[in-house]
């Protein structure tokens, strides 16, 4: 199961949970509700328009990248960036094109396919393109060397750089990063977001507490739970 949150701050959020001792022949048990108490109350649930881990801690887990860190090696590197929703990657001989080969038979929350075109929409959108804006766009600037993602097929993005950017990788393997649906608008985004994560947003009440519900069938396993608050 993947972690609810890749970045902690010390100090900064109280993480409360009951342990079941257990022994290494036991199958984990169902059930139960994680309680995470959070230092803020976020302005919204959009990782895209916010700048802080105040959205990110308590929301990653309803989402994929397209990349993500391995979450057992300490410190973050090229060499520790592993599969989500792409599950390989490769790059042209001149270093400008970056083509991702993307998991079969995923879907978001609502039942709805996840496509390259979803993968194209995201950066259209962090990039100003299209109809569709963000209310706040804090990560444009990463992608000022991303000239466009072109979809070659429902398993196949590519994304075409105006020079080489090795590093792109790295962007795209931040917390800040994740896909969104082409089909589910910014504004709704920001209150009852729409993910591919192993977690899906229920209710949110500002400075109280959100609901979310493990979902099964997704990219991740079912988390061995029936609730977080």
């Amino acid at each position: 199961m993947r972690p609810f949150a890749r970045h902690w701050k010390s100090g900064a959020v109280i993480f409360a949970a009951a342990l079941l001792a257990a022994s290494p022949a036991q199958a984990q048990k169902q059930g139960g509700i994680l309680r995470l108490y959070h230092r803020d109350s976020p302005a919204s649930m959009s990782i895209l328009e916010e700048v802080t881990i105040s959205t990110v801690m308590p929301v990653m887990a309803v989402f994929n990248n397209l990349v993500m860190f391995d979450q057992h090696v300490p410190q973050n590197s090229l060499s520790s960036i592993v599969p989500d929703l792409a599950e390989s990657w490769s790059w042209s001989d001149d270093g400008k094109d970056l083509t991702f080969k993307l998991r079969h038979e995923i879907k978001w929350h609502d039942g709805k396919p996840f496509t390259a075109a979803d993968v194209k929409c995201t950066w259209d959108l962090l990039q100003g393109k299209g109809s569709a804006k963000l209310r706040v766009n804090p990560r444009k600037a990463w992608y000022n060397n991303l000239d466009e993602v072109t979809v070659v097929d429902d398993d196949t993005a590519v994304f075409h750089l105006k020079r080489p950017q090795p590093a792109l990788l790295t962007l795209l393997a931040s917390g800040y990063s994740p896909v969104y649906p082409c089909h589910v608008p910014p504004a709704q985004m920001r209150q009852h977001p729409i993910g591919t994560g192993p977690i899906q947003i229920r209710r949110v009440q500002a400075e109280r507490r959100d609901q979310a519900d493990p979902q099964p069938g997704l990219l991740e396993a079912r988390p061995a739970l029936s609730r977080r608050h």
